[in-house]
């Protein structure tokens, strides 16, 4: 079964960072693209940003370019998203999911699988 696993999410004053982890098992993790959601109470779930699974194309959302780094470590079936200058507009539930080959999907609907879901609350 695949499953993919959050971890590193929770509260930070703003101008900080966190970095989340996705953990995926279950799968050839190296033949998933993967992606990064999230979605704040009362909003539609929106991209933040995507890798290839070969690594070669990372897409991000305006909203976080040059804040928000993400990255693979196919070894570790593991893709990180280190989130700095956070804002308040940032606090969501962030999720993890995972798209078999192709290019990055930015609609959350072209993704197979996913993650609960890891809280990131940024205080001004």
């Amino acid at each position: 079964q695949v499953q993919p696993v959050e971890s590193g999410g929770g509260l930070v004053q703003a101008g900080g960072s966190l970095r989340l982890s996705c953990a995926a098992s279950g799968l050839t993790f190296s033949t998933y693209t993967m992606g990064w959601f999230r979605q704040a109470p009362g909003k539609e779930r929106e991209f933040v940003a995507g890798i290839r699974w070969s690594g070669g194309i990372i897409i991000y959302a305006d909203s976080v370019k040059g804040r928000f780094a993400i990255s693979r470590d196919n070894a570790k079936n593991t893709v990180y998203l280190q989130m700095n200058s956070l804002k308040p507009e940032d606090t969501a539930v962030y999720y993890c999911a995972a798209a078999l080959r192709g290019t990055v999907r930015v609609k959350w609907d072209e993704y197979a699988y996913w993650g609960q879901g890891t809280q990131v609350t940024v205080s001004s």
